[in-house]
């Protein structure tokens, strides 16, 4: 029962702390914050903020802006409006999920190479150069012309090339960390490996390993949203920001810019993430200017 109060006393100390660093923090990583907060919000409630289905015909083609369609209709009737906001759900879990898979493959074998070294860590590196080397975009052009561009194909092509920057990354800094005096000691104690990466490795390499997911997610996300604009990322009828582009970018020629407002969020949200991945890393640098 005293255990209640202490949890409770610790989570308002973290959160004030929150509210601090927020607030102390610079307005183009407030207004990141805000942003990337709205896009969650908008992703978990999709269904409640659309006025209509992802994929209902709700009315004619290319019906322009009104109160019934806030962002008028696309070329067979879907109201571009409750499109764009399942789109958001679709184009960020599924470069979430990519992005988490790729650092549970390259991070997982990246510390594997750091704390093991030797043949180990030789023959992980060179399997990792040997995947660097191939050209992303063509090799994942290729794989999904031939394995199809089903979501989980899609996912696990991504999350396998991004696996190999991650593993460069956490190979880099986990190596640092291993040599320092105090790891030396806990392995003189007789500490496992697992021990040794719980409580002496990641502690000490989270702060770049964070920065480095914000920028793989990035950079993920446009990916699938750039091959979806060429029909090989997510396929409709599913809502995706690339393939909506694609779809309705003829109206440009008529001046309608609704087809831009997909490529605005995408590039809103990019914006976004690097702001707040700017301040973090100036956080944990303990830099004060």
């Amino acid at each position: 029962m005293q255990d209640a109060p202490r949890l409770s006393r610790t989570s308002d100390s973290i959160m004030k702390k929150a509210i601090k660093n927020f607030l102390q923090a610079p307005l183009a990583s407030q207004f990141g914050f805000v942003i990337i907060c709205a896009y969650i919000i908008v992703a978990i409630f999709a269904p409640l903020i659309a006025p209509y289905g992802e994929r209902e015909v709700v009315g004619d083609h290319y019906m322009p802006w009104s109160n019934a369609f806030l962002l008028g209709t696309d070329a067979i009737g879907r109201d571009m409006f409750s499109r764009m906001v399942f789109a958001c759900r679709n184009t960020i879990g599924i470069a979430f999920i990519a992005t988490m898979l790729g650092f549970l493959l390259g991070g997982g074998t990246g510390m594997l190479a750091a704390m093991l070294g030797g043949w180990t860590d030789q023959i992980l590196s060179r399997i990792n150069d040997i995947l660097m080397a191939i050209p992303g975009l063509i090799f994942i052009l290729l794989v999904l012309s031939f394995l199809g561009t089903e979501l989980p194909v899609l996912i696990s092509i991504i999350g396998l090339f991004e696996a190999t920057r991650v593993f460069r990354v956490t190979r880099a800094v986990a190596t640092n960390v291993n040599v320092m005096d105090f790891v030396e000691a806990a392995k003189l104690r007789g500490e496992s490996l697992w021990w040794l990466v719980r409580r002496e490795i990641l502690p000490n390499v989270t702060a770049p390993l964070v920065a480095e997911f914000g920028i793989r997610f990035t950079f993920t996300f446009m990916f699938i949203a750039g091959l979806s604009f060429l029909g090989l990322g997510i396929q409709p009828p599913t809502a995706d920001w690339g393939s909506m582009v694609r779809e309705n970018a003829m109206l440009v020629s008529f001046g309608d810019f609704t087809p831009l407002l997909p490529a605005m969020a995408i590039a809103l949200l990019t914006i976004s993430v690097n702001f707040v991945i700017d301040w973090f890393l100036h956080q944990s640098s303990g830099l004060k200017e």
